[in-house]
């Protein structure tokens, strides 16, 4: 068995069982090169669960959005996490120096099992441990993994979207007792984590995040905007008229107040315990039209925002 064959896998398909067979044999063979092959495809494993956690904080609502492109989208960012491995990002290095000053080799990487092809951890062995275990890494290292990890929980356009209203939601719950992270869902799926905002026509915000029409009753400043309705279940572009805000605490409070004394959604605060029942009641009681509101109100509130 030739040294590349056993610790360059990076060259063969994300999914050959043969390649991870071949390192697990040099493995046991006690070859040099086999440990840096094994920390490579850790790395690998690596970068392919940070892509999956992306993946899964993007909203799924487009047209062509199924389980057969989700699949072959999944054995795509496999081999992409192959190649972003050969090249490396800093962890397989620090991986080698570690546990070459451990006097620990290739098997203690754990190469058992399916792991590397199917995106699943070593057995003894996870990104959680070597990032939660002191003294697993150097410190240098340490300090470097810590944004990695955060990154692989939370997407930046969903960090910086919490970030910037987190405590307006906070405020909000405080006075109605609606969950913050609700209220935080909903105004993103309403304004697409906040690129679709409502806008007035000199383009300035209208803090309008949760696109709350202006009814009769509204008394206060108005914006006028397209959106989209379904009507038996199909699209249609509307022109209508939505609240408008100096602030996006003032929407907060405005939003969290209108499900608070609205008789229609008194059912889905007294009952909406968990995220799926709350986005479900919000539905029932009219809050949109789209007949998958729910599920992707749901989607963004347990996954995205978790």
């Amino acid at each position: 068995m030739s040294i590349n064959k056993t610790s360059d896998l990076s060259s063969r398909f994300a999914l050959d069982a043969q390649a991870l067979g071949d390192l697990k044999q040099g493995a046991k063979d006690g070859s040099p090169d086999a440990l840096r092959g094994a920390a490579q495809q850790f790395e690998a494993m690596f970068i392919n669960m940070m892509m999956k956690s992306m993946r899964d904080a993007t909203p799924k609502d487009g047209p062509m959005d199924s389980e057969q492109t989700r699949m072959f989208t999944g054995m795509l960012d496999q081999q992409m996490s192959q190649n972003l491995a050969k090249r490396g990002v800093g962890l397989a290095d620090v991986l080698v120096r570690q546990l070459t000053a451990n006097k620990v080799n290739a098997q203690a990487l754990a190469l058992s099992g399916e792991a590397g092809a199917g995106g699943t951890m070593p057995a003894g062995l996870s990104a959680d441990m070597l990032m939660k275990t002191p003294g697993a890494l150097p410190a240098a290292a340490e300090a470097d993994a810590a944004p990695a990890a955060a990154s692989r929980s939370k997407a930046p356009h969903v960090r910086s979207f919490q970030d910037k209203l987190a405590a307006h939601a906070d405020e909000a719950e405080k006075a109605t007792g609606i969950p913050a992270k609700f209220m935080l869902g909903q105004a993103a799926l309403e304004s697409g984590w906040g690129k679709r905002e409502i806008r007035n026509a000199d383009g300035s915000p209208s803090h309008n995040l949760f696109g709350i029409k202006a009814g009769p009753g509204w008394k206060g400043k108005v914006v006028t905007a397209v959106t989209t309705e379904y009507v038996n279940g199909k699209a249609q572009a509307k022109v209508e008229k939505f609240r408008a805000y100096d602030s996006y605490a003032e929407g907060f409070k405005d939003y969290a107040n209108m499900l608070a004394s609205n008789p229609r959604y008194q059912r889905v605060l007294a009952h909406g315990g968990d995220a799926a029942t709350f986005a479900r009641g919000l539905q029932r009681a009219g809050y949109a039209t789209d007949p998958q509101y729910a599920a992707k109100l749901s989607q963004i509130i347990k996954h995205s925002l978790a």
